[in-house]
């Protein structure tokens, strides 16, 4: 039967496949009994297990990979493509990957433009399933990407993007996160794309943390669990398999895992009242798959490896206190954090002996392979050890439908992708999001009357999609759109002192000035730029594009949001609330310390003012 929202096969419940086999009503109460489901179970176990027993050595290994390709086709990528491919798979296109190395999974990327348009995406996916089933005992692929939304989305416009995890911790809605989670995954399940690496399950705890931050739900472990849990359901009751991150705990850590090797040094009690919670709520939710960090945890296991590569972490902690029995992937396998202690060709190794299924994106695909093929040859590792990671990942192929028809139609994309249902959902939870932390005097909301002429400036960074912004021309669309004569200046991340004396010129006549700030610092220039427009006597608002830290460095502003993102729709949510067209109702879901007392909290989790 046919899913009318994704344009899939929907999977047939064990009561249809029962009386369509049976042919017979009696057959339907027979089968909602506990021995008919358990047979059902049984019977579903032994095919998988029979697929694994007719796989070659080679073939095993393979399922057990998920691995970036470059090009927007399966068979025909542009050249520039192929020349990627080469120089980093020794392959020319995803079909031929697949032909090579019989990967299970692959990897979706902006950069490896693998994600221009819906259309084309869906296609690349049937492409590449169709390679894979073409192949000798050729099985479906499970396609992933990372489409966190927020500051982390793959899939950008005309697809919905939602605002990210911060954001959704300020609104606090379980049911905005569930939502979130639904639509997403629904659009995602129609592109072809199974498995999302997402929700963060991080607790972020640490205001200088510079890969997590606004990923995190928040530094609530209680609140964040609910969040999680709730995206958790969304995503896998729309058919695609959410993926809890980065286990056990990424959220204190100044390092970035991405170029360095962080060390996390909470107790095992703080740990486990911190850090484990979302991940316990991830579980109890039935969470599909976990993603390990490239962390060290001297508290949960001595010995100073990787949780990625820690026995005592993943098997342990995950799969025997937790009781964890679903898909374990690793972080990308090209990241610092885990090739720093050992070569390329043992990692692979290493994390199928401390309990990983999946082995993401390593640098060198052909090192890697080759390294578990000749460890099971020489007897480091066991088939059987291979057999348990294939089953798992064969149990989640099976339970999204993947087993009975991995391909997406036109027709689905066009119901399901970027519908105005959808994007209506998105403006109305980025309403829910956006935080005001400063509003001297009732500046806000702007008068339409009297404060018309407005400057938007400063920061423009990239889009995190590349389909949307910049920040400032965004919020100055909006805003005219809204009633206010309103003009776009970008001066960047870190401005210049001419472009802070275009700034200051530009500003004077101005009813009000709203600058974009990024990641402020004390001795940067973004705050130079903040105090010379204060300076003017015009009234300034700041929004904190990203982490919301920054209005502890601009204490002289009239006013200041956070948004927690720089996103089209918390851009467009926040010019909504200065115009007063909706009133601001996020609530801060960390705390923000003094930026010349850090010991000292300034706004506490859960502040959040309002007209």
């Amino acid at each position: 039967m046919r899913d009318s929202s994704t344009g899939s096969t929907a999977q047939p419940s064990r009561r249809t496949v029962l009386a369509a086999t049976v042919g017979s009503t009696a057959a339907l109460a027979i089968s909602t009994t506990a021995p008919a489901r358990a047979a059902d179970d049984h019977h579903a176990e032994a095919s998988l297990r029979s697929l694994v027993s007719r796989m070659t050595l080679e073939e095993k290994v393979g399922q057990l990979f998920v691995m970036r390709v470059y090009g927007h086709s399966a068979t025909a990528p542009d050249q520039a493509d192929i020349d990627a491919n080469l120089r980093e798979i020794g392959v020319r296109t995803a079909a031929e990957l697949i032909a090579k190395y019989r990967v299970g999974g692959i990897i979706y990327f902006t950069w490896a433009h693998n994600t221009r348009d819906p259309h084309q995406i869906a296609a690349l996916s049937n492409g590449i399933q169709q390679a894979s089933l073409a192949q000798p005992r050729g099985l479906p692929v499970l396609i992933s990407t990372d489409q966190e939304h927020g500051i982390v989305a793959r899939v950008g416009r005309p697809a919905t993007l939602f605002p990210g995890a911060m954001a959704l911790g300020a609104g606090g809605s379980r049911e905005d996160a569930r939502t979130v989670g639904r639509v997403g995954g629904a659009e995602l399940r129609a592109l072809g794309i199974r498995q999302d690496y997402t929700p963060v399950a991080d607790v972020n705890v640490n205001p200088a943390n510079p890969v997590i931050g606004v990923r995190s739900f928040g530094a609530d472990p209680d609140a964040v669990a609910g969040l999680v849990a709730a995206e958790v359901k969304g995503y896998q009751g729309s058919g695609v398999a959410a993926t809890a991150k980065h286990f056990p705990g990424h959220g204190d850590t100044a390092v970035d895992s991405h170029f360095g090797f962080p060390v996390i040094t909470h107790s095992r009690e703080l740990w486990s009242a911190l850090d484990a919670v979302p991940f316990r709520a991830a579980i109890r939710a039935g969470i599909d798959s976990i993603m390990t960090a490239h962390i060290m945890v001297p508290a949960l296991d001595p010995a100073g490896d990787p949780a990625t590569l820690s026995h005592p972490i993943l098997t342990g902690i995950l799969r025997e206190e937790l009781g964890y029995d679903g898909v374990v992937v690793t972080d990308s396998l090209q990241m610092e954090g885990v090739r720093t202690k050992y070569g390329d060709d043992r990692v692979p190794v290493l994390a199928l002996k401390a309990g990983v299924d999946q082995l993401l994106n390593p640098p060198s695909l052909d090192v890697a392979w080759n390294a578990v093929l000749n460890a099971v040859r020489g007897g480091e590792l066991t088939e059987a050890r291979l057999d348990e990671s294939i089953l798992r990942v064969l149990r989640l192929k099976a339970k999204l439908g993947l087993l009975r028809d991995p391909y997406v139609t036109d027709g689905g994309v066009d119901r399901a992708v970027g519908v105005a249902a959808h994007l209506r959902a998105a403006d109305r939870i980025a309403e829910r999001t956006t935080t005001l932390l400063l509003n001297q005097r009732g500046l806000l909301p702007l008068s339409r009357r009297s404060q018309v002429n407005v400057l938007v400036l400063g920061a423009d960074p990239a889009s995190p999609s590349g389909t949307d912004g910049p920040p400032t021309t965004v919020l100055a669309r909006t805003l005219t759109e809204l009633g206010f004569a309103a003009t776009a200046l970008s001066t960047g991340t870190a401005p210049t002192q001419a472009a802070i004396d275009r700034a200051v010129a530009a500003a004077k006549g101005k009813d009000a000035v709203i600058v974009g700030t990024y990641n402020v610092t004390a001795t940067g220039s973004q705050k130079n730029l903040v105090e010379q427009l204060v300076a003017t006597g015009v009234p300034v608002v700041a929004i904190a594009l990203r982490n919301p830290y920054d209005v502890a460095h601009l204490p002289s502003v009239d006013a200041c949001l956070a948004t927690y993102s720089w996103t089209d729709v918390e851009l467009r949510a926040a010019a909504r609330v200065i115009a007063g067209k909706v009133k601001p109702r996020g609530r801060l879901p960390v705390a923000v310390q003094r930026a010349d007392e850090p010991a000292q909290v300034l706004y506490p989790i859960g502040y959040g003012l309002t007209y």
